[in-house]
């Protein structure tokens, strides 16, 4: 029996390792988005402070190993069987779950996920416990620590409201101070800021933090707390002081210093706070199976869990380890970046394409912010207010935006959002609260874009909608967390050995498939992305052949599948008409991707460059837009009709498509080939093709209406019929269309030297 659990807990720290990779993919939005949107520095240079910060940081997490032991519920009330279920539920539960958010770049809390895992899980064996006991259900909390559970719950919730608030306040200060032409105040102010800055992290982390630290003793931390103020004190004048003399001699910017020291200290913090989200139950387990093998001739199912709950020093090296693998799994985690995004595209200072469409609720919240505006405005003197908009003119900004591509923000918003966040989370945990890094990141970030007029009448219902998003995912989490750990503990009990292999088995199967998804969403983004061009200004021959590229790639596609559905539609093919429904549904995301894009681009083009140039680009892409409209309404009532098992279409009117369908793939073929040639001479001829199958078209309809009155044809089908030829014809005449685009858009781009 002694073996069984060695696996078990084995098992646990293989679990632990996934996690934190998973663990980190999902919460490196906390640490990375300030300075990645800032491009404050080198990609690699911020990966490397931020790996230093979690290395560092993970040695103050001891003390926050509590919450996993004995935070959530009664370890004395449960048997070392059940704590071991409990902790196998939680693990394989929250690999699954933060996965699963991971893929689809929706930053969630691992502090949530594991609190409610954990509760989840707990609630499952308490209610094992009552039922094959004399305990009843108003007994539950005989088994779980509810009052230290409503306070971690508490302390979430309050900590999102707490850092929105303090998010705009702080922003809304330090823009006022700042503005976004800070080059004049950053040498009257900047040092002091910075040195103010650096001191509250400092304060926070260190004098705070201390007692949670693996390697500071009782001595060491009396002699901190009964000095803070003196070393608070000498950090804010040394960093003021240090900071000016650098800027003075070597003009360094002294916001990019924040922002590097703000993503070590956050990246500490969250490796402080989080790290038992990871660790915690692998180690509980540990020492769980240590108490019980010391004590010779017990039984699993008998032997209570009492000792646990006592204090336990996690020994350095398990921590040190622990950071050393978040730290690796940062620099090539794909999951990570998408997560990132997600955060930098609510907060950007300037339009961009959207992710989030709107929704009623943030419609609302946006039209009442707007008319609240409206009233506070009559309130304030014309002087006053022109005054303060000028502070807040973002021009300058928008200038650097144009040029440097994927600025989302300047460095007063990141500092801001570093200093902000990391002080709040290193206060909590020094008092061993685990709040949700996430959140408070998260929040601040949405609290600091928002005080920065971010959020402008072009992106706040998009914005807000996503922030909404966000924060509906959070509760979900709780939820799934807890009913996923539930049901996960409830299984592994009823079936043992078996139900844990199947459960991870399944758990490696499900990460696998997320893993493939996320790589193929991640090649369409690369692939879009290398399409349009990573300059900041393009050209018009630049954006012409990468466009005329996308046609010719578009059309083959058309051609390709538009002959699936109808071969699939007249052999009554079911499967190959749903695959061919799931390729135009590829190709309509695609272009419609590219059309989003196009405001974009257009801003890039190179001011000497005819107005035709960007024309002409858009019209293009109208075009190509239309001809996966047409393949839309093509495939998919063909589909349906061959799904619910309609008539289908007749052998004449089949003989007669068949016929006309080899001739309009060779009329496709010819239009790409004058495209990819540019040999537009031949425009022509094409034309000449383009008639001829508009009036084979015209004579399939009259001989299927002669068929309706002379056969009795079926409605459905006859209706479809025609539906078919009216798109086909349409899908004729967009793509000679798209050709005399090209033939126009070729004379535009190649009209300037």
């Amino acid at each position: 029996m002694t073996t069984y659990y060695l696996i078990l807990v084995i098992i646990l720290f293989v679990l632990a390792f996934s996690d934190l990779m998973i663990g980190v993919s999902n919460d490196a939005v906390n640490f990375l988005n300030s300075a990645i949107g800032s491009k404050v520095a080198p990609v690699r240079i911020i990966m490397l402070v931020a790996a230093l910060g979690i290395l560092i940081g993970a040695t103050f997490s001891s003390g926050m190993m509590e919450v996993a032991r004995s935070g959530i519920m009664n370890p004395g009330a449960f048997t070392f069987a059940h704590i071991m279920i409990i902790f196998l539920a939680v693990m394989i539960s929250d690999v699954l779950l933060l996965d699963l958010f991971n893929t689809f770049g929706l930053p969630t809390s691992t502090t949530v996920s594991i609190v409610f895992e954990l509760l989840g899980a707990s609630v499952g064996m308490a209610i094992i416990n009552i039922a094959n006991t004399s305990y009843t259900l108003n007994d539950l909390g005989v088994f779980i620590n509810s009052e230290k559970v409503l306070l971690i719950i508490a302390g979430i919730l309050l900590s999102v409201a707490i850092a929105f608030t303090v998010g705009v306040i702080v922003q809304y200060i330090a823009r006022i101070i700042f503005s976004f032409n800070f080059k004049n105040t950053l040498r009257y102010f900047g040092s002091v800021w910075g040195g103010l800055a650096i001191a509250s992290i400092t304060y926070f982390i260190l004098i705070k933090g201390a007692k949670g630290s693996s390697f500071i003793n009782d001595e060491q931390l009396l002699w901190i707390q009964n000095h803070s103020t003196l070393i608070l004190g000498t950090i804010f004048a040394f960093c003021t002081l240090l900071l000016q003399l650098l800027y003075w001699l070597f003009r360094v910017n002294v916001f990019k210093v924040i922002v590097l020291f703000g993503t070590f200290a956050l990246a500490m913090a969250f490796a402080g706070n989080d790290l038992v989200n990871f660790i915690g139950v692998p180690l509980a387990g540990f020492e769980s199976f240590k108490i019980f093998t010391a004590q010779h001739g017990n039984i699993a199912s008998e032997f209570t869990m009492n000792t646990l709950a006592g204090e336990v020093k996690t020994p350095t090296m398990f921590l040190l380890v622990s950071g050393i693998v978040m730290a690796v799994t940062l620099w090539f985690s794909h999951k990570a970046r998408s997560v990132v995004q997600t955060s930098l595209n609510l907060g950007n200072q300037d339009i961009i394409n959207e992710r989030f469409s709107s929704s009623l609720l943030s419609r609302s919240l946006v039209r009442i912010g707007v008319q609240s505006g409206y009233v506070l405005n009559r309130f304030l003197p014309d002087k006053f207010r022109r005054v303060l908009n000028t502070r807040f003119d973002d021009k300058a900004f928008k200038k650097q935006a144009k040029k440097d591509k994927g600025l989302a923000f300047d460095l007063v918003r990141a500092s801001v959002n570093l200093v902000v966040a990391s002080s709040l989370i290193a206060f909590a945990t020094s008092f061993q609260l685990p709040l949700s890094t996430t959140y408070v990141t998260f929040m601040v970030a949405m609290g600091t874009s928002l005080a920065d007029r971010a959020w402008g009448r072009e992106s706040a219902v998009y914005r807000v909608s996503g922030v909404i998003t966000v924060i509906g995912g959070w509760f979900f989490t709780a939820f799934s967390a807890f009913t996923l750990a539930f049901i996960m503990a409830l299984l592994i009990n009823l079936g043992g050995p078996w139900a844990i292999g199947i459960l991870i088995l399944a758990a490696i199967t499900i990460i696998y498939r997320t893993h493939i998804l996320h790589r193929k969403r991640e090649a369409e983004v690369r692939k879009m992305e290398s399409e349009l061009g990573a300059e900041p200004v393009i050209t018009g021959k630049n954006i012409y052949d990468k466009c005329n590229l996308r046609v010719i790639n578009s059309l083959n596609s058309l051609s390709e599948i538009y002959s699936e559905i109808m071969l699939a539609f007249i052999g009554e093919k079911r499967k190959k008409l749903n695959k061919a429904n799931k390729e135009v549904r590829k190709l309509n995301r695609e272009i419609k991707s590219f059309k989003k894009n196009a405001h974009e681009v257009v801003l890039r083009l190179q001011e000497k460059e005819p107005a035709e140039t960007g024309e002409y680009y858009v019209q293009m892409l109208d075009y190509l837009r239309e001809t996966a409209h047409c393949l839309t309404y093509i495939s998919e009532p063909a589909y349906n009709h061959i799904d619910n098992n309609h008539e289908p279409l007749q052998p004449a009117d089949a003989e007669d498509f068949t016929k006309f369908l080899e001739t309009f793939r060779d009329y496709i073929s010819g239009a790409v080939k004058v495209i990819a040639s540019r040999k537009f001479e031949n425009i022509d001829k094409l034309y000449s093709q383009m008639y001829d199958l508009i009036n084979s078209l015209s004579r399939i309809r009259k001989n299927h209406i002669k068929r309706i009155k002379g056969d009795g044809i079926s409605t459905r089908v006859s209706m479809l019929y025609l539906d078919i030829l009216a798109e086909t014809k349409n899908l004729i005449l967009y793509s000679i269309n798209l050709v005399k685009t090209s033939r126009d858009f070729s004379a535009s781009a190649n009209s300037v030297k």
